[in-house]
């Protein structure tokens, strides 16, 4: 008959058994964890995900903010090329009437 030594161990986090039987001469270990580690890698990655789509918002948020403060811009230099097109218009009719008197 053979004889079986069964050894268990267990440290919180692996439980752990070990069966060795003398007739066969092969070891069987049983090896078996909580689970917190796919838990852990869980929620570090869906923290990585919140993070990164944090900064792709402020991205997009920031394109927004730089293309309204670039058209109003060029609609400010638009309005004073305006403004100075009409007095340079005005300008050159006054001295085409002070050289040209009627």
């Amino acid at each position: 008959m053979a004889t079986e030594r069964v050894t268990e161990r267990n440290d919180g986090l692996t439980h752990e058994r070990v069966i060795e039987r003398d007739a066969g001469g092969t070891t069987y270990v049983d090896r078996g964890g909580s689970g917190m580690g796919g838990v852990i890698i869980g929620v570090a990655v869906l923290a990585l995900v919140a993070i990164v789509a944090f900064f792709l918002l402020q991205s997009s948020r920031n394109d927004a903010i730089r293309t309204d403060a670039v058209a109003g811009a060029a609609s400010s230099v638009a309005e004073s090329a305006g403004s100075a097109a009409q007095s340079v218009g005005n300008a050159a009719g006054e001295a085409a009437e002070a050289v040209n008197p009627q």
